[in-house]
């Protein structure tokens, strides 16, 4: 059973927590969680919360891994191509930070499809170029459906299959930004243009600490 931890819960659960700097020099937090002992109980001790390794065919029908992301900040979300509901605005809101570092080689893009069967590779080159994205620094990619959902657990995004949903797929619009050492560093509601901007003044900030 997969155990989804969302970042909604943030404020309210206490095993997951916020760690920043001071503000004499803005930095972004650093998702953390609470560490567990033998028995399953949390301890003092906390864990920086990082994406574990991965392998998916991309549009152009290429293995990616965590490889392609190396001395990279990303942003990852999930979406699908033929969703009628959020997935439009949230993509075309990324789009602007695709536009705004596009050629930039310390900043790349990374969408799930959670779409298993029907978002096949040239699909997904289809979308992206439709979408506006020519070059390989905004990757699409596709998966089993148990590599796509567990890995949407680790970047704390909502993901399921429903059939009583518009398009058949329940997800979160998260945007997540994630640094060089794997780490998640933000998360940004896709749809709301107010925390779009946010996210590109943070990407801002997160090249400045990795210049």
């Amino acid at each position: 059973m997969r155990k989804y931890l969302g970042f909604a819960g943030l404020a309210l659960i206490g095993s997951i927590y916020l760690s920043s700097c001071s503000q004499a020099e803005r930095k972004l937090p650093i998702f953390k969680i609470a560490a567990e002992d033998a028995n399953g109980q949390e301890t003092q001790d906390s864990i920086e919360r990082k994406i574990p390794d991965f392998n998916f065919l991309n549009q152009d029908s290429t293995y990616i891994s965590q490889d392609f992301f190396k001395n990279k900040i990303y942003v990852a979300n999930f979406f699908f191509t033929h969703c009628p509901s959020i997935c439009p605005t949230m993509q075309r809101n990324l789009l602007k930070a695709y536009e705004k570092y596009k050629g930039n080689p310390k900043v790349a893009f990374l969408s799930h499809s959670i779409d298993f069967k029907y978002d096949q590779p040239y699909v997904l080159k289809d979308y992206a170029n439709k979408l506006g994205v020519d070059n390989d620094q905004w990757q699409f990619v596709t998966g089993s459906k148990a590599d796509i959902y567990d890995m949407s657990d680790n970047y704390l995004v909502y993901t399921k299959v429903d059939a009583n949903v518009p398009g058949g797929y329940d997800h979160s619009g998260y945007l997540v930004v994630i640094d060089p050492d794997k780490r998640i560093r933000g998360a940004y509601d896709g749809t709301d243009p107010d925390q779009v901007q946010k996210l590109l003044a943070d990407l801002d900030v997160l090249l400045n600490e990795y210049k």
